[in-house]
């Protein structure tokens, strides 16, 4: 039998892939640098292999999977809009990308931590959708 752990904490992994590709294609009409663009399609494909893993998996557990929570996605476009018609820089870019990668780490990790008795398998794919956050804030610093 599947430990519900790990059909959770697939869930929020779903649920923050797709959180972080709706953001990234938020922005990128309006980036300017092709260096911050290769950044943000990187990542976006990076998000799009492991949303394809997580999904196999979802599959298997015959889980739907979850989308981001409205109001979080409602709050990020407003905030994403209200900041771009006041700088359409790419800095200002790369602090909304920054904040969402920030904040996306901070809740996989509370996730990973909730989850525990998740697979190995679940809390790898988690780890490596941290680590993608963490790398795209890294690299995007540079355009702060």
């Amino acid at each position: 039998m599947v430990e519900p752990d790990t059909v959770k904490l697939l869930r929020e992994c779903d649920a923050g892939v797709k959180m972080g590709v709706k953001s990234i294609d938020e922005v990128l009409d309006y980036v300017k640098s092709d260096k911050l663009k290769q950044h943000l399609n990187a990542c976006k494909d990076e998000h799009d292999k492991l949303n394809t893993e997580i999904q196999k998996l979802l599959d298997k557990y015959e889980d739907d999977g979850k989308d981001p929570n409205p109001i979080a996605k409602g709050m990020s476009w407003v905030k994403t809009n209200m900041k771009l018609v006041m700088d359409e820089s790419d800095s200002t870019i790369a602090d909304l990308i920054t904040d969402g990668c920030n904040m996306g780490v901070k809740s996989l990790n509370r996730y990973l931590n909730q989850y525990q008795a998740a697979d190995e398998v679940s809390k790898d794919i988690t780890k490596r959708l941290i680590n993608l956050e963490e790398k795209l804030a890294v690299d995007i610093r540079q355009f702060l």
